[in-house]
C-alpha cells in the first residue's frame, strides 16, 4: 500500500481542510486549551484573508476555522523554517483578529485567535523543546495575560513519542505527522486503530 505524506500541502489540506471531525480532534490535542474550553464544533472559513484596503497585503493560510464560541483557529504546515515565517504567522493571526469586527461593532465582541504552526524543521537550535507556546503576557508577572492572540509552534524533527496518558491523542497525531510518509511500507497499529487519526 502506498501512503501519502500528511505534511504535503495537498494531503494536509485533504485531511484537515475537508474533515472537521479530524481537525477538531487535532486542535483539541495540540492546542493549550483548558478541559472546559475544548472545541465541540467547527466551521471552515475561507483560507484567503482578503484585506479591507486594496493596497494592503493579501494572504492565504492552510486552514482557517471558527468554533462554537466564535474563536478562530489558523493552522499552517511549514516544511522549511525561514526568518520571515514567524512574522507571517503574526500578520495572519492579527489580520484574522481585526477582521472579526464590522464598522460600528463593539470591541467586546472580539474572540481569541489561535495560530497552530507545524514546522518540519528545527529553528531553535539550542533547546530540546519541540513545543513552543506564545501568549501576550506581562513582562514581570507572566500570570497576567492580554487575551486575544495565542501562537503554538511545533518543531516536528525534535518530537519523540512519549508515554503520557493524558496527552495520548497529542502523541498519536504527532506520530501520524512524523512517521507516515511516501516511503512508509507500513503504519503502526496504534495509528490505524485510532479513528481520529485516520484521514
Amino acid at each position: 500500500m502506498r501512503y501519502l505524506d500528511p505534511k504535503n500541502d495537498f494531503t494536509f489540506h485533504k485531511v484537515f481542510g475537508q474533515h472537521p471531525h479530524l481537525l477538531k480532534s487535532f486542535l483539541n490535542a495540540l492546542l493549550p486549551l483548558e478541559p472546559d474550553a475544548q472545541i465541540e464544533e467547527l466551521e471552515y472559513l475561507p483560507s484567503e484573508l482578503v484585506p479591507e484596503v486594496l493596497q494592503t497585503r493579501n494572504s492565504i493560510v492552510d486552514v482557517r476555522c471558527v468554533d462554537q464560541k466564535k474563536r478562530q483557529f489558523i493552522v499552517e504546515m511549514q516544511m522549511l523554517w525561514t526568518d520571515s515565517f514567524m512574522n507571517r504567522v503574526l500578520f495572519n493571526a492579527s489580520k484574522a483578529y481585526v477582521k472579526q469586527l464590522k464598522i460600528g461593532q463593539e470591541y467586546h465582541l472580539l474572540q481569541p485567535v489561535y495560530s497552530l504552526n507545524l514546522v518540519d524543521d528545527t529553528f531553535i537550535k539550542d533547546s530540546p523543546e519541540w513545543y513552543h507556546h506564545y501568549r501576550i503576557v506581562h513582562a514581570l508577572d507572566t500570570d497576567r495575560q492580554i487575551e486575544g492572540l495565542e501562537f503554538v509552534f511545533v518543531e516536528l524533527p525534535k518530537f519523540r513519542p512519549q508515554t503520557i496518558p493524558e496527552k495520548r491523542l497529542q502523541v498519536l497525531w504527532l506520530r501520524y505527522l512524523t512517521e507516515v510518509g511516501e516511503k512508509s511500507a507500513e503504519v503502526s497499529i496504534d495509528l490505524l486503530a485510532q479513528q481520529e487519526v485516520r484521514g
